[in-house]
């Protein structure tokens, strides 16, 4: 049986939520891979929030593709270095 909308847009912005304050940045922030970094993390932060937005006015399934597309900036960037994050988290694709 498929997950249900509500369901799964709540399970998406939690992880966000998390995956956001687990990743700490990895390269100083004064270097070019410091700004990807931090443009990364602006970025998910932005669908956060865009998800959050698109909730309140009652439209689950834009809140839905928000929360993804910025769990997906978060997740390439643990990927490529660009963040740290916890030993034996089950937040991101390692």
């Amino acid at each position: 049986m498929p997950a249900d909308l509500e369901e799964k847009t709540d399970r998406y912005e939690g992880m966000l939520a998390d995956a956001l304050d687990a990743a700490e940045l990895c390269p100083p922030a004064d270097t070019p891979l410091g700004t990807a970094a931090t443009e990364c993390r602006e970025m998910a932060a932005s669908y956060l929030d865009d998800g959050r937005h698109f909730r309140a006015i009652d439209d689950p399934v834009n809140a839905l593709a928000a929360f993804s597309y910025g769990y997906g900036w978060l997740d390439a960037g643990v990927r490529l270095g660009l963040f740290a994050v916890p030993e034996g988290t089950d937040l991101f694709t390692m």
